[in-house]
């Protein structure tokens, strides 16, 4: 596979084996509207005197990473209740313009997760990848999130002990094995709180957008253009709720739906999955080296939840301490299902693995994780948690519930349904009590918003997107029939025309445009 596109698939993917939740956020009492009015500072009269040290402040940038970009350190207020409490440090980069052409100002740019790290995704794939009008008339930048990658990364277990939680059973088959699992989701959960209490209630998506127009101040732009993909797409459409006025050109490409609670959220994607494996099935009968059958996408399901079950029994080796089981097999595929350019890497490493040797699908599963060979882990798992579990009120309250919904989830996903339903128990033993409900979000005022939705797309279903087109005042739905998560950039013209038309002059698609 391509090591940009590589990169796109696992700075986008969520976190399996219990993290899975996409998190939804509106905050009562936090929210601060934009309005017109805006000084050269960035500052406005719906500004708190309080946060204008924030808004006033001037980045010092340096080389960092690779050649071409720089990176400053911005503040902003722990507590935005309390703007002359505790403050925190976020870590900002950007990469200039280019040029030909006139400077449009800055392009902000988000992976998704939540827990992806947005400086990781500028340096590695968008400032580099992106299309080169893009590049040339605007500055790509990013900040990494609170509680994300440099910005006062939230932290939780060790990598020995993380090691031990991706292996735990996801799919119990009596209450010994489901009360097994909910210990692990409970010392996950303690782990998060011992290390990282401080920041854990203040890592909202609400927190995240307000930290974003803070950064849109010290860059000196009047209004935010954006980039936000998966987990992406519910920040910037945050921001453009707190902030209509100030919403410059946003895309948002493999949305979510804002309005839905964690339940219905994780069934859909669980859905989503089974509609990505479904494709990949088909396409598997096609190819000589098919290792789960060569007649039928039926006889591929069969033979994928058969070969699950056998390493729920049995695990194989992969040539080091940890065997290949059940759940990291899971994870592995899942991984795949995000970019179908995988899929000749997933079918050679379940040959494999049906072969005795599960190294090469345990990979698949470490690059989900964002597991380093030596055993340390990203804190994308954390992050992911930490933010989800705050945005929302958890999917269930305890095993009975997830026992009593087991049944629509195997609906959802013959495949992975009842995996996905236990790993939506996290959020009920986490140490801080959601601060967001599921609520429609309309931006009354922004500027036209261009929502991004795949057909196929296994994350964050197609309906996820027409739902959220048709929610804000200012939307217009931008279809990709085709597989994979999200459509910028991944090769189709049309997608990457309509988009580059938007950034580059302001015109969005027409509603309900669809490219192949």
């Amino acid at each position: 596979m391509d090591n940009r596109r590589l990169f796109r698939v696992t700075a986008t993917a969520l976190a399996a084996a219990g993290l899975l939740i996409f998190g939804c956020t509106p905050t009562s009492g936090t929210s601060t509207s934009g309005t017109s009015g805006t000084t050269s500072s960035g500052t406005t009269a719906s500004d708190p005197a309080a946060l204008k040290k924030f808004y006033d402040q001037k980045l010092t940038w340096r080389a960092c990473g690779t050649p071409g970009f720089q990176c400053a350190t911005l503040k902003a207020p722990l507590d935005y209740a309390k703007p002359d409490g505790t403050e925190i440090k976020l870590a900002v980069a950007r990469k200039k313009a280019t040029g030909p052409g006139t400077r449009l100002g800055s392009l902000l740019v988000n992976p998704g997760g939540p827990g992806g790290s947005a400086i990781g995704y500028l340096q590695g794939y968008a400032g580099i990848g992106y299309p080169a009008p893009v590049r040339a008339q605007y500055d790509m930048a990013a900040i990494d999130p609170r509680g994300v990658a440099r910005s006062e990364p939230v932290e939780c277990l060790t990598g020995a002990e993380m090691d031990a939680y991706t292996q735990v059973d996801q799919t119990p088959d009596d209450q010994a094995e489901a009360g097994l699992l909910t210990a692990s989701f409970k010392r996950f959960a303690q782990g998060c709180d011992k290390r990282s209490g401080d920041i854990l209630p203040h890592v909202s998506t609400v927190e995240a957008a307000r930290d974003m127009d803070i950064f849109r101040a010290a860059l000196g732009d009047k209004k935010l253009s954006y980039v936000g993909a998966s987990y992406g797409t519910f920040l910037g459409v945050t921001y453009a709720e707190l902030f209509p006025e100030r919403t410059g050109r946003l895309v948002l490409d493999g949305a979510m739906d804002p309005s839905l609670p964690a339940r219905d959220l994780n069934r859909d994607q669980t859905a989503g999955f089974e509609t990505a494996f479904q494709s990949f099935a088909q396409d598997c009968v096609k190819q000589p080296d098919c290792p789960l059958g060569s007649t039928s996408a039926a006889e591929v399901t069969t033979r994928m939840k058969a070969f699950f079950q056998t390493l729920d029994a049995k695990p194989v080796p992969t040539g080091e301490s940890r065997p290949l089981g059940e759940s990291l097999a899971t994870t592995g595929v899942i991984a795949a299902m995000y970019d179908e350019s995988a899929w000749p890497q997933l079918r050679e490493a379940l040959a494999a693995a049906m072969d005795g040797d599960g190294a090469p699908l345990l990979a698949l599963a470490d690059s989900y994780y964002e597991r380093d060979g030596d055993g340390s882990y990203a804190n994308l798992m954390y992050a992911n948690s930490a933010v989800n579990c705050l945005d929302l009120p958890p999917a269930f309250t305890g095993p009975e519930e997830v026992t009593q919904a087991l049944p629509s989830f195997e609906q959802a996903s013959p495949v992975f349904g009842r995996g996905l339903a236990w790993a939506s128990l996290n959020c009920a033993y986490w140490p801080t009590k959601a601060t967001g409900t599921p609520h429609r979000i309309e931006a009354k005022g922004a500027a036209p918003i261009v929502v991004v939705g795949t057909t196929r797309d296994p994350a964050t279903p197609y309906k996820w997107a027409q739902s959220l087109a048709a929610q804000l005042s200012s939307g217009t739905l931008l279809t990709y029939d085709g597989d994979g998560h999200t459509a910028y950039g991944r090769g189709s013209d049309c997608i990457d025309t309509a988009i580059n038309t938007y950034l580059l002059d302001g015109t969005p698609p027409p509603n309900a445009k669809k490219c192949p």
